[in-house]
């Protein structure tokens, strides 16, 4: 039997991009603002972030307007929700599915 370590998704290994899938979760749509303000950082962090997780097909990046003003919008693809939700899954069997309390 493996360890569960070896279905742990590489493009979650950063708390920005884990932040960032949890955020949108399955079905949300959130706008780059949104999501810098969730994840409490810089756009740099968050524009890294996506562009890892697109090139990984785990997430969709829409650019549009709202007025004259460019706004994108960012989506979870299924393939990446999956992978999240594999990765979540991971993490449980690795910690035994125990949650600690303080």
């Amino acid at each position: 039997m493996t360890h569960p370590r070896h279905r742990l998704d590489d493009a979650f290994q950063t708390p920005i991009r884990l932040s960032l899938m949890a955020a949108l979760g399955k079905d949300n749509e959130l706008d780059f603002r949104t999501l810098r303000e969730l994840l409490e950082t810089d756009d740099s962090n968050v524009s890294k972030a996506v562009s890892h997780l697109e090139r990984a097909g785990y997430v969709k990046a829409t650019k549009g307007y709202v007025g004259n003003r460019p706004r994108t919008w960012v989506r979870a693809t299924s393939k990446g929700h999956r992978a999240y939700r594999d990765h979540l899954l991971a993490l449980h069997a690795i910690t035994g599915g125990t949650q600690e309390h303080s």
